[in-house]
């Protein structure tokens, strides 16, 4: 009888520190972590999202970047940290939904270490190539590379995203080897573009329409079953003649397992109310992202179906990072 007394003590002890933690939450700066470097396009949403929540509600939202590893880096240093609502990161699809299949030694498993908080955006890939490329379009890139196999090499954010499985995806519709350039983080790959240190380059709308923008880069194609609408002359991949070829990276908001689920639906609700608002969508519509948003729950499912679903593209791609 004793230990059940104690163990329902306990019980009660943790329930009523959830309780104060949801009630006095936020009483510190909430850290949110990035894990990419800085300008890239993960950074760009978390940046922006994080502005409007502070505008709304007065918080103290201090956007940290850790990148390295595809991701983990960072997504592992929020999964070990308190669950006290303090510690959040910005995870996409690739360290979320494709790591876990494509690394052999994960060191966390994004269903069982994070609590889902809720979807902010997402955003369908862009192929570039420098402004000088004599390849003009998705067709002449297709005919140089079956004439030599291997020669045109490509830069992702890094082994196992979803740039770099996109490109998997097109090399196996087309019938064509390209040779992969994992990069760290947007800003190394797009001026290595530019200075003409590699061929092309395959990675979010939102990292590389700046540069489209300005003229630095050509844009041959999107990886979005619809043409992208601040894009409007770049073509689909689809519509060059692989019917059904999509694929988009989403962005959303995790927390370490255990956070109180007041404090969870606290940080969705504040979110979702600054992912509402026209100013957010309008921004994230310049950098070709779009605004998403939902319960904790629909993202957590949307994680899990789509861990399944590039799981079988992994495995069928070969890829493995040890």
């Amino acid at each position: 009888m004793k230990v059940v007394v104690r163990a329902l003590s306990g019980l009660a002890l943790v329930c009523a520190t959830g309780l104060s933690l949801a009630q006095g939450y936020p009483n510190k700066p909430i850290r949110l972590v990035v894990p990419f470097p800085p300008g890239g396009g993960t950074d760009v949403l978390a940046r922006e999202a994080a502005v409007k929540v502070a505008s709304n509600t007065g918080w103290n939202i201090v956007t940290e970047n850790r990148p390295g590893s595809g991701g983990n880096i960072g997504v592992d240093t929020v999964a070990k940290s308190d669950p006290d609502g303090y510690s959040l990161v910005l995870g996409q699809t690739s360290n979320l939904a494709i790591n876990p299949t494509l690394y052999a030694k994960l060191p966390y498993d994004p269903e069982k270490d994070l609590s889902a908080i809720g979807l902010i955006a997402d955003a369908p890939l862009v192929i570039v190539v420098p402004a000088g490329s004599p390849l003009k379009s998705l067709d002449d890139m297709i005919a140089a590379a079956k004439a030599k196999p291997g020669i045109l090499n490509y830069a992702s954010s890094g082994n196992g995203t979803v740039s770099h499985l996109a490109a998997v995806q097109l090399q196996n519709a087309a019938g064509i080897q390209l040779t992969h350039i994992p990069y760290k983080g947007a800003a190394q790959a797009s001026n290595d573009l530019i200075g003409g240190q590699i061929d092309m380059y395959l990675s979010s709308v939102p990292t590389l329409i700046g540069h489209v923008r300005n003229g630095k880069m050509r844009a041959l194609a999107v990886t979005s079953a619809q043409r992208v609408p601040d894009l409007p002359d770049v073509p689909t991949i689809a519509e060059r003649g692989y019917p059904g070829f999509e694929a988009v990276t989403w962005f959303g908001l995790a927390a370490p397992k255990g956070v109180p689920k007041d404090i969870v639906d606290r940080l969705n609700a504040e979110f979702n109310k600054a992912l509402q608002s026209k100013e957010l969508s309008v921004k994230y519509q310049e950098q070709g992202a779009r605004v998403l948003t939902g319960t904790p729950e629909d993202f957590a499912t949307l994680i899990r179906d789509d861990r399944a679903r590039w799981g079988k593209i992994v495995k069928d791609s070969g890829a493995r990072v040890e």
